[in-house]
């Protein structure tokens, strides 16, 4: 009785010596994974602004926050399998920047949450079942892809209003089908207004660009609309070049081209977008389910002008673009 007695004295005392080592331990530092479809050297810009959307809110890396960075370099095939590597290593959230990613995460699991940085029409691509409620494990932003092409196109109208015949830079089946559709109508339709007619060249890798720009001068262009893509945007210092060499002047859905030395630009922020991106993580990483956040729609859209590109071109912008115009580069 006496033995069983200090036995049980003996394993009281070792539990109560290994409680406070147990209770010591350290959380789990929780991980993000960050799919990359194309060369985040490309897009050093937006993934700082992810960073510091991050810092906002109180995550540094390293400290409270681990980043598991993957990149595809533009091969789809690698985007699945880096999915499919995140989804093993149990990320706590996939970030990605369009539906490439946002497709190629979802197939390789419906548990993780998925934030998708800028998504042209989630709906009509099959990502969420609405913006109001996505329903399912993806969340994020969309930059309204084909709602504002038409607008792209009436600027670049204003800008050279002698273009009668305008490329159409586009890349096949990077989204659905539907919404491929929907762009080129809504494009189709404001070409008709403006008694503009259109030349569609699809390019699905930097490959095609040189065939394209090649078609464009065979079809005496007079200036190019180019359409948004992932693989666009990433690429988007090839495509200024080209377009610089064939004279023509084109309009971007991102500033990124104006930068780089295109005409002009109209669309959403896309830096913008990777900082909202933190926001979403931060929600998720307190427990509220992707299902739940609504899908956001950009309220802020940037006209950014170059006014040396257009020197170079024999164009003199006119005073009302000008007026409404966030940014005129010299």
């Amino acid at each position: 009785m006496k033995r069983g007695m200090a036995g049980l004295l003996v394993a009281l005392a070792l539990g109560l010596l290994a409680a406070p080592t147990a209770a010591a331990q350290p959380p789990r530092m929780p991980r993000i994974g960050y799919l990359e479809a194309y060369s985040p050297s490309a897009g050093a810009l937006r993934l700082e602004s992810f960073r510091q959307g991050l810092r906002e809110l109180g995550y540094v890396e390293g400290q409270n926050v681990a980043i598991e960075y993957r990149d595809a370099a533009g091969d789809t095939e690698r985007l699945s399998q880096f999915a499919a590597e995140l989804v093993r290593l149990r990320v706590d959230v996939i970030v990605t920047l369009a539906t490439p990613g946002a497709l190629a995460a979802r197939r390789a699991t419906n548990a993780i949450p998925i934030v998708v940085v800028a998504m042209a029409d989630p709906v009509r691509d099959g990502l969420v079942a609405s913006l109001a409620r996505p329903g399912g494990n993806i969340t994020g932003s969309t930059f309204l892809g084909p709602e504002l092409v038409p607008k792209r196109l009436e600027l670049l109208k204003e800008a050279v209003p002698g273009a009668s015949r305008v490329a159409v830079l586009w890349h096949p089946e990077v989204y659905s089908e539907r919404t491929m559709t929907d762009m080129l109508k809504e494009t189709e339709g404001a070409a008709r207004t403006l008694g503009v007619q259109l030349q569609a060249l699809g390019a699905r890798g930097p490959n095609d660009f040189a065939g394209a720009f090649a078609a464009m001068r065979r079809g005496r262009a007079d200036a190019l609309i180019v359409f948004p893509s992932p693989m666009f945007y990433y690429e988007h210092r090839r495509i200024v070049d080209l377009a610089a060499k064939a004279r023509l002047p084109a309009v971007y859905p991102w500033r990124e081209g104006v930068d780089a030395g295109g005409l002009m630009g109209y669309g959403a922020s896309i830096p913008d977008l990777f900082r909202r991106a933190a926001t979403y993580v931060d929600k998720i990483l307190k427990g509220t389910k992707p299902a739940d956040l609504p899908v956001e729609q950009p309220t802020r859209f940037e006209l950014v002008v170059n006014l040396k590109t257009a020197k170079a071109l024999g164009l003199t912008f006119p005073q009302t673009i000008l007026v409404r115009a966030d940014q005129v580069i010299q």
